[in-house]
Parts: structure tokens; C-alpha cells; sequence
């Protein structure tokens, strides 16, 4: 019982909307016996509604797909994803396939890098990378509190990314990649922050430790080290260097904030809970408009792990905040441990209303307050108060 109170103040909790999907298996009450066909088609319908999609929309043909990459973190068939796409697509003999797995939530921008380094030495390419997640053959049964936060935030999805080096197809680009930047700790309690493990019960699910925001805090600020002297102004780099020896010297316990607005418009953060959000947002000093766009993916898809960063970014489009020259920060932490980021450059004026087109029109509701609050709300009475608040903050930290 104390569980399912835990649970259900969890939900409350999350930041996450009544409008979300999950996958078939879930729904029907199969969670415990998922098969194969589940798994299979699970990963079918993202991944070939979002790609049939992009090739009507693109008028490229998948015959001309040189590079193909896809991003799923919990699941790896044989034959790969990759070349379950290639097959149904039909392309090409010489296309270059690659399977990423078990990189968690940064996994998608492994992709773009990926992608960044061989058109290096393929030009004119086409690439994909598809990012999709499989979880309706990993939900977690068993009643470990640190284990049970993914049920609670992540859900179905994904999305399919077109990129090319050929400059005649620069008048068509919307996004140009200015940056990357990869980072991946290899310390035990960095490895240990977000585990794949089974329970005492040997339910298997993720753990979340303690170890977890100290992992991430430092896989920030090394990839923020690496990133930010390529996309913000040199004087704004050494206003920082010089303010930070000055705070340094007098011992003064107060950070101070490097200007992120000065070289970025828009801010993609990984939506992969409330606390995740919000945790990014006063590091780097953000306010509740450049973290709308996250705050609202959360609410209307969930935590859609690799994918979640393209949904972000279709809010600011179906928005139509992006405008031409503006540049785009994309944030992803994932098992590992890792911090992946890059920056766009937006070459035209934007606005198509994708993936939210049905609901764009009722975002940012007046409320993000769960429905259900006022119906359950003796789950905070004092009376009820068996859930430490560490144990919430520590599992909403999640990936």
C-alpha cells in the first residue's frame, strides 16, 4: 500500500499530462509477458509512421539514404533496427547502417555527431538518424522506489532526422549544425548513477542513485567547456573568466553565471522530468520561457527518452519563435555516464506545426497541475507523510 501511495504522489508529481502514449502491451494489462511481436511493433509504429512522414514531406527517396543511423537504447533485434529499415524501404546495397544502443536519453545527438564526422569524408550524403525507445518490455514490476520513476515518466515515441552535406540543398535546410560537443565520465559512480540492475525481488528496472546529479553537474560543466568557446561571444567568455577568478579569490560561495543568451536564443533541454528541467534551468539561468517549450513536451508526450529533444524543438517551430539566424541549444544527459550537446543555427523563418498539430493551440495550458490532484489530494496529508522528500527528488532526476 505504501508503494502504490508513493507511486500515485509520484504521478501527481511529474509534470506529466493525461494525453501521453504507451505502448499496446501496457494497455492491455500484458506488462508482465511482453513478447517479441510487442517489442517489434512497438518499434515499427514510431519509427515508420515518422519516416514514411519525413520522405512524403522531403521528397527525398529512401534509394538515395547513404548513411543510416538509429538510436534505441533497450532494444536490439536481430536483424538490427537499421536493417529492418533498409529492408522495408528497399534502399540501397551500399547504404552505411548503424545501430546505437544502450546509450539512454543523449543518444539521438551520438547520432548527429556521428553523422557530423562521416559526411567529413562522404560528400554531398544523405543521412538519417531515427530515435525511437522501446519500454513496453521493460516495465518494472517490482515495488523498489528508485526503481519505479520510469513507469512513471517515460512513454512511446520518437523521431526521424534528415541531414545533408550537399550545398544545393541549402535553400531547403532549416537548421544548420554549428557545434558539438560529447562528453562521457568513466568513473564507478558515474557508471553506477542511472544502472540497468534487477531488484532484490529480480524485477529487473533502472536504479537511480545518490551519485546521480553530482554525475550529471559534472558531465555539464565538462562538455559546457568544450561547447560554449565555439557558439558564445569571446567577450563574453572572458567577462566569465575574469568575474569567476574574481568570486575565486575572494572565497565567495556563489557561482557565477556565464551569459547563455548571449550567443543563444533557444534552449532545447532534454525533457526527461520535472526535476531534470528545472535542475538545467537554474545552472544555467534560465527562466520559465526558455523552458517552457521542455516543460510542455513533458506534459504532452512524456519522457520519450532519445527522441524527446525533437519534440522540443517542433514546440519552438509550431510556436514559430525559431527565426532566421537565431541559434538552438540541445542538452541530453543519459546513462553512461554521459552529456552530449550541440548548437543550430536557424536559416529561415519557421513554423510548420508538426507533431502538435492537434493540441498546439491549448499549450502552455493556465495550469500544469494534474487533474486528479483535488481527487487524491489526501496523499498529502501529514498523516501520509511516509515519503521522505530525497527519495522523490532523487528518483525525479531521471534520465
Amino acid at each position: 500500500m505504501e508503494e502504490f501511495r508513493f507511486l500515485l504522489k509520484t504521478i501527481i508529481s511529474s509534470g506529466v499530462g493525461e494525453e501521453t502514449y504507451c505502448p499496446a502491451n501496457i494497455l492491455q494489462g500484458r506488462e508482465t509477458s511482453p513478447s517479441l511481436h510487442d517489442s517489434l511493433q512497438e518499434t515499427d509504429d514510431v519509427v515508420f509512421s515518422t519516416l514514411d512522414t519525413l520522405f512524403a514531406t522531403s521528397g527525398i527517396s529512401p534509394s538515395q539514404i547513404d548513411i543510416l543511423v538509429t538510436t534505441v537504447s533497450l532494444f536490439a533485434p536481430s536483424p538490427s533496427i537499421s536493417s529492418r529499415i533498409a529492408n522495408r524501404y528497399r534502399m540501397k546495397e551500399g547504404v552505411k547502417s548503424f545501430s546505437l544502443a544502450g546509450m539512454g536519453c543523449s543518444a539521438s545527438l551520438v547520432g548527429i555527431d556521428l553523422v557530423r564526422r562521416l559526411f567529413t569524408v562522404r560528400p554531398n550524403a544523405f543521412a538519417l538518424v531515427v530515435s525511437t525507445e522501446n519500454i513496453g518490455a521493460h516495465w518494472y514490476q517490482g515495488k523498489d522506489r528508485s526503481f519505479m520513476l520510469s513507469n512513471v515518466l517515460f512513454r512511446t515515441g520518437g523521431a526521424s532526422i534528415l541531414l545533408t552535406n550537399d550545398p544545393s540543398w541549402k535553400g531547403r535546410a532549416i537548421l544548420n549544425l554549428v557545434a558539438s560537443a560529447r562528453t562521457h565520465l568513466s568513473s564507478d559512480e558515474a557508471y553506477g548513477a542511472a544502472l540497468q540492475v534487477e531488484d532484490d525481488q529480480g524485477y529487473r528496472g533502472f536504479r537511480l542513485s545518490k551519485h546521480l546529479p553530482q554525475a550529471a553537474v559534472e558531465a555539464l560543466v565538462h562538455n559546457f567547456r568544450v561547447l560554449l568557446p565555439k557558439v558564445l561571444p569571446a567577450w563574453e567568455i572572458a567577462r566569465y573568466v575574469v568575474v569567476y577568478s574574481y568570486t575565486f579569490c575572494k572565497r565567495r560561495r556563489r557561482t557565477p553565471l556565464i551569459n547563455m543568451k548571449s550567443g543563444i536564443q533557444h534552449f532545447c533541454v532534454h525533457p526527461g522530468g520535472r526535476a531534470v528541467i528545472d535542475g538545467v534551468g537554474r545552472s544555467l539561468g534560465l527562466g520559465e520561457e526558455d523552458l517552457e517549450p521542455s516543460r510542455m513536451t513533458l506534459h504532452r508526450f512524456g519522457n520519450t527518452s532519445s527522441g524527446g529533444l525533437w519534440y522540443v524543438l517542433g514546440y519552438m517551430e509550431a510556436k514559430k519563435r525559431l527565426r532566421g539566424g537565431e541559434k538552438v541549444l540541445m542538452i541530453s544527459l543519459g546513462a553512461g555516464f554521459m552529456c552530449n550537446s550541440c548548437v543550430w543555427e536557424v536559416l529561415r523563418d519557421v513554423g510548420d506545426v508538426n507533431v502538435w498539430g492537434d493540441c498546439i493551440q491549448r499549450y502552455p495550458p493556465l495550469t500544469l497541475v494534474n487533474p486528479f490532484a483535488d481527487k487524491f489530494d489526501w496523499i498529502h496529508q501529514d498523516y501520509m507523510n511516509f515519503i521522505r522528500l530525497e527519495d522523490y527528488d532523487r528518483a525525479q532526476f531521471d534520465m
